[in-house]
């Protein structure tokens, strides 16, 4: 008689409660992902997602970000069409250096002034992974079935809920109320989807203090324009002053969109964290590891995340 595998709950169906689930089914663990809403209802469905490790803090960034990438650019070579690795320039209205982590990436070269938009100072090229989160989090789902793990829809009110030996704390914004940690703080993030008008380059705005800044991202025939940040704002309503205004700060970018046809709005409440908290927190005689407060970095730490909570999981079961 095989043994019985260990059993693991993730709550969150989150980019990050995915990949986790993920992670740890393939290596053998039994899986139940629970969460209050389909994956494709969840922030990360909102995410304009292009790798960036800019916006989260933690010691382990690096390490964390070059992991995810290195999966990204594998699921390009292997053909899944959810990801793609595409070129383009991020710029600051400051002079500002280029941060050590774009060196490494291809393409990599500083920007003349003449290649940069007007108001901008500094900038520089890359190829980043860019990633269609509604279908990308289809994939994951069903990446996690097929290693044996499941979705079940419930709302969790408390960590000791059930009887499960490890449970892994990936709520995201929702650990504000559920851990309880005060430390999480909502960010609203909006993006506007328009029929694309031949945009081939992702542009990504670098200027850390503003509020509402300008990026393109070229997702085939769709473009997501964004963006901005409400801080302390959870309500997931687009608001359409904002859309107005990130519609006009890319069209300073590229003047097309301007008349591009407007095909939806997103919203996401990112979960701002001073520091990103993957631990390990006995429970009694259970386990809770959390793996939140990535703000706007959750995709582009995902798979390096994972693993950590895997090695963690590993050494308790």
């Amino acid at each position: 008689m095989s043994p019985v595998r260990p059993e693991v709950m993730v709550i969150g169906a989150g980019v990050l409660g995915l990949t986790t689930g993920v992670t740890l089914a393939e290596a053998g663990l039994r899986v139940r992902v629970r969460t209050q809403c389909r994956p494709e209802h969840t922030t990360s469905a909102a995410a304009g997602a292009i790798w960036d490790p800019l916006y989260a803090n933690h010691p382990l960034v690096p390490q964390w970000s070059t992991r995810s990438y290195d999966v990204f650019r594998d699921l390009v070579d292997a053909g899944r069409p959810e990801v793609k690795l595409v070129p383009g320039v991020e710029a600051s209205r400051r002079r500002i250096p280029s941060p050590g982590w774009a060196h490494d990436l291809p393409g990599f070269r500083e920007c003349a002034a003449a290649e940069l938009p007007d108001d901008f100072s500094s900038g520089w090229r890359y190829t980043a992974p860019i990633i269609d989160m509604p279908p990308y989090l289809d994939y994951l789902e069903r990446r996690l079935v097929a290693a044996g793990g499941t979705v079940e829809i419930g709302y969790v009110r408390s960590l000791d809920e059930g009887s499960v030996p490890v449970v892994v704390n990936c709520t995201g914004v929702g650990a504000r109320e559920l851990v309880p940690d005060p430390a999480v703080d909502p960010i609203r993030g909006q993006l506007v989807a328009v029929r694309n008008p031949g945009v081939r380059e992702f542009f990504a705005e670098h200027t850390e203090e503003l509020e509402e800044m300008t990026y393109l991202l070229p997702q085939g025939d769709v473009l997501l324009l964004g963006g901005n940040a409400d801080k302390g704002q959870s309500d997931p309503e687009p608001d359409p002053e904002v859309a107005a205004r990130i519609i006009a700060r890319c069209a300073g970018i590229v003047p097309a969109i301007a008349a591009a046809c407007v095909l939806g709005h997103r919203t996401g409440i990112r979960p701002q964290r001073p520091e990103i908290r993957l631990e390990h927190v006995p429970l009694g005689g259970r386990h809770v590891v959390h793996n939140y407060g990535h703000s706007g970095a959750g995709v582009s730490l995902s798979w390096g995340c994972a693993d950590s909570v895997l090695e963690i999981v590993r050494a308790l079961v």
